[in-house]
């Protein structure tokens, strides 16, 4: 993040006011590399590119916050190429990464991934490395360390219908799984901000837990999320969930989560009632039907509707309800940007 935007986030997380209403993106390789013009291949396999085309995001919207900033990703995957997962990398599409787990009773022999040397990691922290000085020229740091929730992994290791029937059918082994990821989570970020100590944030994204109730989400979501945001003592926590997430906004203080990225669905001042005056809220223009599929008239009118189901403004970052979409043009960004001036 710019460090500008990163002062005024700290200031907004202390619950002091800002002179304006900030605007802020989730944004990587579903978004990056059409708006710039290259392959998905392209931006994951060069550094030039990689840092090219972000610098150009940030570039040409000076006034955005864009989160986590420089995000060093290979797509869903990230995580799962620690675990030895096969990963199927397409020229024009997002990769995938292949099961590897039949049941929860393979979670045992499961090896635990050193977070230095296994998968995807390394090259993810020397990309970083290679283009910190060139990060921090142009007035950036890197903020955050990020990575998808412990369910959402579990969730590609296994299948996301074998891993949510485990979670009903056999607690004990969903158990055993999500400790085992829990732990490389939290071995992940910790290694990340041993590298950086410019870190101060930790991004976790998980969209799985927006599928358990209530019962569930005490059991399987709560404990290791609280442990995975208490790892690094970090002093921004973010928790992207754009699939359900009231029963999520109702236990984000238990969780230990003081920023939250929601979905579309919720209006933000339910969420606000839910989640309580202390957490920072961003949302919630809809990703795909609005930002990238509807003309800059229907973003301004998004945003309108957006900001009239909330009174107070306080503690929130204007953004989509969701990371951003593939193909939102920079016509619909500039005009969220103004909408949000003109009418918050």
């Amino acid at each position: 993040m710019r460090n500008s935007s990163w002062d005024d986030l700290i200031r907004l997380i202390d619950g002091k006011k800002l002179n304006y209403q900030p605007t802020g993106f989730i944004i990587d390789s579903p978004w990056i590399p059409g708006w710039y013009g290259i392959s998905i291949i392209d931006y994951y396999s060069s550094d030039e590119l990689w840092l090219k085309s972000n610098l150009k995001a940030v570039n040409s919207f000076p006034e955005v916050w864009f989160m986590p900033g420089f995000w060093s990703e290979y797509g869903m995957c990230t995580e799962p190429s620690a675990f030895g997962s096969r990963m199927i990398f397409l020229e024009e599409n997002l990769p995938h990464a292949e099961r590897i787990l039949s049941g929860t009773g393979g979670a045992d022999s499961l090896p635990q991934p050193n977070v230095r040397t296994d998968g995807l990691l390394p090259f993810m922290i020397s990309r970083l490395k290679n283009n910190e000085k060139a990060i921090k020229d142009a007035d950036h740091q890197i903020r955050f360390a990020v990575a998808r929730g412990p369910l959402n992994i579990s969730s590609f290791l296994m299948g996301t219908t074998e891993f949510m029937m485990a979670l009903a059918l056999d607690p004990e082994g969903s158990h055993r799984i999500l400790k085992k990821v829990t732990d490389f989570i939290c071995d992940w970020l910790k290694w990340q901000r041993e590298c950086f100590p410019s870190i101060d944030g930790v991004l976790i994204l998980d969209d799985i837990i927006g599928f358990v109730g209530e019962t569930e989400f005490k059991e399987f979501v709560i404990p290791y999320f609280k442990k995975i945001y208490e790892v690094t003592g970090a002093k921004v926590r973010f928790l992207h969930n754009d699939a359900d997430g009231l029963i999520t906004a109702r236990n984000l203080k238990e969780m230990g989560v003081n920023m939250f990225n929601f979905s579309y669905n919720h209006s933000m001042g339910q969420i606000r009632e839910l989640a309580g005056s202390e957490v920072v809220l961003v949302g919630n223009i809809p990703p795909r039907d609005v930002m990238a599929a509807g003309t800059p008239r229907q973003v301004e009118e998004a945003i309108k509707k957006a900001v009239g189901e909330i009174s107070n403004h306080d503690r929130i970052i204007w953004s989509a309800g969701g990371g951003m979409s593939p193909d939102v043009r920079d016509a619909n960004i500039n005009s969220f940007i103004r909408a949000v001036k003109k009418y918050s």
